[in-house]
This record gives C-alpha cells, sequence and structure tokens, in this order.
C-alpha cells in the first residue's frame, strides 16, 4: 500500500508553492542571488535537464528557462559550463528531446547510448542496410579523431537537393547516430550549429563512466522526476522523465510501496484530489500550508518550460492551457506565434505573443493577454513591469511597444509602469 503523510486536506495555494518551489520559481526577483557558473549548475541539476530549441523569437528556449529563474545573466557563462573544457560540468544529449543535462547524471544516460549502438531504432537500420551508410559512419568518425572538433557543414556534399527538413544529407545521419550511440559529443555550437568531436577530447576526467544498468537508470529519472515536479500524479513523473510509462510503472509502483512516493490530499481546480508528493518535499508542503513558504516570483517562461512537462497538471493546478501554436496556420492560432506564459506569485496570469528586434533595441509584444478573471491590479502591474524591465535589459533592449493587450487597460499600465 501507498504511504500517506496525513488526513490533512492541502489548500490549492500551498499545493501551488511547492511545485513553484520545486522548480525554483518561488523567489521574489528582488531577492534573487547573482547568477554564477555554480548555480547554473545547480539549477540544471536540480530540474534534472533544460530542453533545448530551435525556435526563438527572442532568447532561445533553454536560455529562457535558466533566465525564468535566474533573473538576468550571462549567457556566456552559461556557455562556459556546457562547452568551456576548463570549466564543462554539463553537456548536451537526449534528455526531455534534445536538452542541457548535468554531467553527473552522465553514468545514467550510458545504457541508452548502448542500446542505441545495439538497436538504433527502424529507420535508422534501414539507414545502416543502404550500401554504403556504415562505411560512411566509420569514417564520419575516423575523420574527426584525425581532423579535429566538426560541423555538419563541414562535411561536402555533392548529393541532390534535399526538400523536407528531416531529409538530413549522408553525413549528417551519420553524425547524429555516432552523436546518440556517445561515440560523438557536442564540444561546442557555432551560430547554434553542433560541432561535434569525439568522447574522449570531450568528456572531463572526473566523469563517472561506470554504466548504470537500465532498471537503476530508469529509478533515478522517476525519482528526479518527483523531486522536480513537487506535486504530481503518479504517471506525470513520466512525461516529465520523458520516459514510456511501461517502463516506468514497475519503478513508480516500488517507490510508492517503500514510502519515497506518499499520497497527499490537496486541493486543485477540479476539488480535492490525490496527489503524490516525494518524501523529501514534505517538509517544504508543510511550510507551504504553514505560509512560511511563499511563491513571490513573477517571470516570463518558454513553451518548453519544464514547469509544463507534466501533461495537463497546468489545467488541473491552475487551469491554465499551455499551447504552443507557431506549427498551427496563423488563421487558426488563439493566441499567437511563440506565447510565453506569465508567472505571478502562485497563478498562471497571462501570456504574450514577442518579437524582439535587435537591431533597433525594440520588444513588440504583438498580443499580450490576462487569463480570464484576473484584473490588472497595481499589484500585478508593478510584478510584471519588474519581470519586464529585466527581461529587457536582458535583451538589450530598451522600448517595448504592445500591438495588442486584452484588456486594454492591463497594456496601457504596463507600459506605464516601465
Amino acid at each position: 500500500m501507498p504511504k500517506k503523510s496525513s488526513s490533512t486536506i492541502y489548500p490549492l495555494s500551498a499545493i501551488r508553492t511547492l511545485a513553484l518551489h520545486a522548480q525554483h520559481l518561488d523567489t521574489a526577483n528582488e531577492a534573487t542571488p547573482t547568477p554564477t557558473l555554480d548555480s547554473m549548475v545547480d539549477l540544471v541539476t536540480d530540474l534534472g535537464c533544460v530542453q533545448i530549441d530551435t525556435l526563438h523569437m527572442v532568447n532561445r528556449a533553454h536560455y529562457l528557462t535558466m533566465w525564468a529563474r535566474l533573473g538576468s545573466y550571462s549567457i556566456d557563462e552559461f556557455h562556459k559550463a556546457i562547452y568551456d573544457p576548463q570549466h564543462r560540468r554539463l553537456y548536451e544529449y537526449w534528455g526531455h528531446a534534445a536538452s542541457v543535462i548535468p554531467l553527473e547524471h552522465y553514468r545514467y544516460q550510458m545504457w541508452k547510448m548502448d542500446k542505441y549502438r545495439s538497436s538504433p531504432g527502424a529507420w535508422f537500420s534501414r539507414w545502416l542496410a543502404e550500401d554504403g551508410n556504415r562505411e560512411l559512419v566509420d569514417q564520419v568518425l575516423n575523420r574527426i579523431r584525425t581532423e579535429g572538433a566538426m560541423r555538419g557543414a563541414d562535411f561536402e556534399y555533392t548529393g541532390p537537393k534535399r526538400g523536407s527538413w528531416w531529409d538530413w544529407k549522408p553525413t549528417k545521419l551519420a553524425l547524429e547516430m555516432l552523436f546518440e550511440r556517445g561515440d560523438l559529443m557536442v564540444t561546442d555550437r557555432v551560430k547554434f550549429q553542433r560541432v561535434y568531436d569525439v568522447k574522449e577530447r570531450v568528456l572531463p576526467d572526473w566523469v563517472d563512466t561506470n554504466p548504470a544498468e537500465a532498471e537503476e537508470a530508469y529509478r533515478f529519472y522517476v525519482e528526479q522526476a518527483a523531486k522536480a515536479l513537487g506535486v504530481f500524479e503518479p504517471m506525470q513523473t513520466t512525461d516529465y522523465a520523458y520516459m514510456k510509462r511501461t517502463i516506468a510503472k514497475p519503478q513508480i509502483a516500488a517507490m510508492m510501496k517503500d514510502g519515497t512516493l506518499v499520497e497527499i490530499q490537496g486541493e486543485s481546480m477540479k476539488g480535492v484530489k490525490t496527489w503524490m508528493v516525494h518524501r523529501d518535499n514534505l517538509p517544504a508542503l508543510q511550510r507551504a500550508a504553514d505560509g512560511d513558504l511563499k511563491a513571490e516570483r513573477t517571470a516570463f517562461l518558454a513553451p518548453f518550460d519544464s514547469l509544463f512537462w507534466a501533461l495537463d497538471r497546468d489545467k488541473t493546478l491552475w487551469g491554465f492551457d499551455q499551447v504552443l501554436e507557431c506549427y498551427k496556420k496563423e488563421k487558426d492560432r488563439i493566441w499567437g506565434y511563440f506565447c510565453l506564459p506569465i508567472v505571478h506569485r502562485d497563478r498562471l496570469v497571462g501570456r504574450f505573443d514577442p518579437k524582439l528586434d535587435r537591431k533597433a533595441g525594440v520588444l513588440y509584444l504583438r498580443a499580450l493577454y490576462l487569463e480570464p478573471g484576473i484584473e490588472p491590479d497595481d499589484e500585478l502591474v508593478a510584478g510584471v513591469a519588474t519581470a519586464m524591465r529585466d527581461f529587457l535589459s536582458w535583451h538589450g533592449a530598451k522600448t517595448l511597444k504592445i500591438d495588442k493587450s486584452d484588456p486594454k487597460e492591463f497594456g496601457k499600465k504596463l507600459v506605464k509602469a516601465l
């Protein structure tokens, strides 16, 4: 039987606060410590990973995820932790999709690399079976080992023009396969293009390379997800860990049985329900219920922010529907191309669709929305203005222009507060 903490019904404010606290989204903006390389690494470690994405109307998604929690910070300093051999403590690999991951978690990914090597999947298996492709993989690896780090663009390709985004040239496919197998690692990025080098020249000597067995890795990632989520439904750990439910279910059951995961009763947007909490987070939950731990931050979140990785939790906790509409036709969009949700204290209060003109130093909000029932009172406006001033400064922008605001009063008040 799963362990239960007590018969207490925790209020919605405490449930939300714990979720934000576990995600490092609760510290008041003015109380945020000055970011350091250590604090950046610690943040990624607590989150488990930070998702990378190519889409960017402002700074890229993984940079936004860090900013939401740290405030203005040096992207160059963050890069040091990923790409500088003297400071490397993070690396790129498959976490929640393409991600920045702590190197101290490297051993828990090695089973995945071995699996890609022995069973590369149906598509890659068919590709490898085509004439010359297996030899090409070896040639690409040997060339990088001999000549040094390279981008995909450094390999000449004289074949036919490719028609689809996924129809990569053969050397790009070889690089991707070698990356997935762990033979190559990303040693740098140039204009956001990956620069690959052989593992032995990228992986620091201090990294533990004793591979975790698959079952040990499964438990590690499910438990890490539980800690980072704060409160959750059991299967939402699989969403966060980017893991198949059939694989995660036995781990969840075992942790419920041994008391690692504890059932609590708490409020939600749908009434009182059973939530799950990692036992290490129970003291923080009680502090939130007692009013000693409060969510006091205002921030803007990337569409790929880890706060939203648990499927449907945004609706259950906040009545908020996080939607990324860039893949929709313009006529089918409700909010905008690349909306950033706004978190204010313990609520998700709105969203905006930004576009940065770097040359002009202007941040355009093509649309700014508050959620139904959220009023643009002075306290909310002041919080959003504080976050927006920092957001503008971090992007090197001096001016905010709002094309559309709903309600109109909110946009006017925000501009005036700035």
